[in-house]
């Protein structure tokens, strides 16, 4: 069985993550930062903090694979680039596969385009922290070869203000974001806990990034 630990568990994908996962029947331990209000069926929960070293060792002791779910706003602003890589160093030490779940900003409106937080109609209050996920991702980029990690980013509109419903479909892209026949780039919150979960039983994302999408 596919055990799997996830970083901000009770937040928005990660709670669609974990949900899919215990679903799927997989092994799940969500750790958050405070107790999680609401607990699915299946899933273990934790109380601890990926900048915490000793929170994340204990994620990563026994763990198949780890996903970071959290997001660098608020008192996290600053902090997350710095812990995903220490983390990254020790998930590699531990042959333990890593996966990040990015925002949309660092995805590229175009191939051979602008990132689309340099989009004019990008929230400005969104940009530090897209920009602070876009260097996590450069980070893993250069990241030794032990390591196996994958970076997925949602659409373009995604989260709780978008929630959407389940379709059980979605479409897969690489780094450009992927968009409809009406340019809209959407996925709710159901569909991409599935996309990931999809990642974790079969793994077809190595040491990069992929996007996904209706």
């Amino acid at each position: 069985m596919t055990k799997v630990t996830i970083f901000g568990g009770s937040g928005y994908a990660g709670t669609h993550i974990a949900e899919a996962a215990a679903v799927r029947g997989l092994q799940v331990t969500s750790f958050s930062r405070r107790e999680s209000p609401e607990q699915i069926s299946g899933v273990s929960y934790a109380i601890g903090s990926i900048l915490d070293a000793g929170d994340r060792a204990r994620a990563l002791d026994g763990a198949d694979v780890v996903v970071v779910a959290v997001s660098p706003r608020g008192d996290m602003a600053g902090q997350v680039r710095p812990a995903v890589a220490a983390l990254a160093a020790d998930a590699a030490a531990a042959g333990v596969r890593l996966g990040v779940v990015g925002g949309a900003g660092s995805l590229l409106q175009s191939e051979g385009g602008d990132l689309l937080m340099d989009s004019p109609d990008f929230p400005d209050d969104v940009k530090p922290e897209a920009s602070e996920m876009g260097g996590v991702l450069e980070d893993l980029r250069a990241a030794p070869e032990p390591l196996d990690w994958f970076y997925v980013s949602p659409a373009d509109l995604f989260g709780p203000w978008a929630a959407g419903e389940y379709r059980g479909e979605y479409r897969v892209g690489g780094d450009v974001v992927v968009r409809d026949a009406e340019g809209n780039s959407t996925i709710s919150g159901a569909d991409f806990g599935v996309a990931v979960v999809d990642e974790l039983e079969e793994p077809k994302h190595h040491r990069t990034r992929f996007t996904v999408a209706y």
